[in-house]
């Protein structure tokens, strides 16, 4: 049998994605009202062989503790994760898994975490490749100048996700 990526749509507040995880854990939560095309794209290149299976009740408890952190309830998630990337963007999504909910970091700042602080562009274009927006939180990465810079789900939603930890 083929293994399967759970997925459903998350309608939260203002905040509706896709949200996918596989056996290991979550794998997925998308761009704020994006094509589930986006989801099947990542899928193909990033868990070729599996299938996608909408199956709700099996990622429940993944959505519950998003809700629970989106109304302020909630500080860091303990669910599993499921990172799938190259080798180089996995070093940086775990950099950013570490930063402290409330604080902000530079990208020169994880460049320098993950042992490449001349990587800072390549460190900005695995930032903008992270396949879990919020749950791996490239938002809380900001230019060095401490301006927002760029963020998938706009720096609207950066900036509200920043303010909601403040």
């Amino acid at each position: 049998m083929d293994k399967k990526i759970v997925w459903t749509r998350l309608k939260h507040g203002q905040l509706n994605v896709y949200i996918a995880a596989i056996e290991e854990g979550l794998c997925y939560l998308g761009t704020p009202d994006e094509d589930f095309d986006d989801l099947e794209k990542w899928a193909k290149k990033r868990l070729p062989g599996y299938v996608l299976i909408e199956e709700e009740k099996a990622i429940q408890f993944y959505m519950t503790e998003l809700i629970e952190y989106l109304d302020g309830k909630r500080k860091e998630f303990t669910t599993p994760i499921s990172l799938h990337g190259t080798p180089f963007q996995q070093s940086v999504w775990r950099a950013l898994v570490d930063i402290p909910f409330g604080e902000t970091v530079s990208y020169t700042t994880i460049a320098e975490r993950i042992g490449r602080p001349t990587a800072v562009r390549a460190v900005g274009t695995a930032i903008g490749a992270n396949p879990m927006l919020i749950i791996v939180p490239c938002h809380r990465v900001i230019g060095k100048n401490g301006s927002l810079t760029g963020f998938r789900g706009g720096l609207s939603m950066k900036e509200q996700l920043l303010n909601l930890e403040r």
